[in-house]
């Protein structure tokens, strides 16, 4: 039973449906709307209203994004999509984190370090007396020289996937982000096979190779990032001795590389391609190191 003062309370009835009761308010203007008027917002929902107009004031980025990436239908599409958590990227953040910090432990971190990190001998048990330990290729994104090269990495990638996993998705983000960690790898064997290498620099220049790709559908802003990952750079040239550059470029190319086949295979019919072309990619990687690296080491 309602008394009479709540159904003379026009606030508790969505006001563009008023015989229907809600206790949701917009977030824009804060009117309330009933489940039919509300959509979802990265906080709250917002109403039919505010949603017209939010559509009026996007930047021609944001506006081409909605043609090349939502097709029909795409404001709800992109609405939704952006309103996700980029859940993918908290996780990285918290398993390299983790790992990070403890790297830091006396004793432990060294030895942390030793077992995670990439080297190419590893890779080729009959040349070198090494076991044959492929997975360095992707381990080694999760361990870093010291703190501020974690620091720097990781603020990254809170930057980067907050625009790019919203867009891409999930399983995208996630491919684009260890195939790109891994051409990092593979670029340190091909170029420099004698050196060993630790860091996520690979894979996050990778996010930003894509971002520059993709960022103009998505109309996001870069240039914070550009800096921050400038400032990683500079760092990784100039102030690491453990940090490779050669992983910075193969990382930085296989993002591009990624992002293109993305841009070319967003429609829902062509994921199929999409997946095959992901796939040979890292097929070709796994080729390249498989036996580049031996023949340069053998020379």
């Amino acid at each position: 039973m309602t008394t009479p003062e709540f159904a003379d309370n026009r606030d508790n009835f969505c006001y563009r449906h008023p015989d229907r009761r809600s206790f949701v308010l917009c977030q824009r203007c804060l009117r309330t709307i009933c489940p039919e008027c509300q959509t979802q917002a990265p906080v709250g929902v917002i109403c039919p209203e505010c949603m017209k107009e939010q559509q009026k004031n996007r930047t021609p980025a944001q506006k081409r994004a909605q043609r090349r990436w939502g097709g029909r239908n795409s404001s709800a599409t992109m609405t939704l999509a952006r309103s996700g958590r980029p859940i993918v990227t908290y996780i990285l953040l918290a398993v390299t984190s983790f790992i990070g910090l403890v790297q830091l432990i006396p004793g432990i971190g060294r030895e942390i370090t030793s077992t995670l990190l990439f080297a190419a001998p590893y890779l080729y048990p009959n040349l070198f007396a090494l076991p044959f330990e492929p997975w360095r290729l992707l381990t080694a994104m999760f361990v870093h020289g010291g703190f501020i090269h974690l620091a720097l990495n990781m603020l990254a990638l809170w930057m980067l996937g907050q625009s790019l996993e919203p867009m891409l998705g999930r399983a995208r983000f996630l491919a684009l982000y260890l195939i790109s960690g891994l051409g990092g790898s593979v670029a340190v064997a091909v170029i420099a096979p004698g050196t060993s290498t630790v860091g996520a620099s690979g894979a996050i220049f990778g996010l930003m190779a894509a971002l520059l790709i993709i960022g103009r559908h998505i109309g996001a802003n870069v240039t914070g990032l550009l800096v921050i990952l400038g400032i990683n750079l500079v760092y990784g040239f100039v102030f690491s001795q453990n940090i490779a550059w050669q992983a910075h470029l193969g990382g930085l190319i296989i993002g591009a590389l990624i992002a293109f086949i993305y841009t070319r295979t967003k429609r829902r019919e062509q994921r199929i391609w999409q997946i095959v072309l992901l796939a040979a990619v890292t097929v070709l990687l796994i080729v390249v190191v498989a036996f580049v690296p031996p023949l340069i080491l053998l020379a």
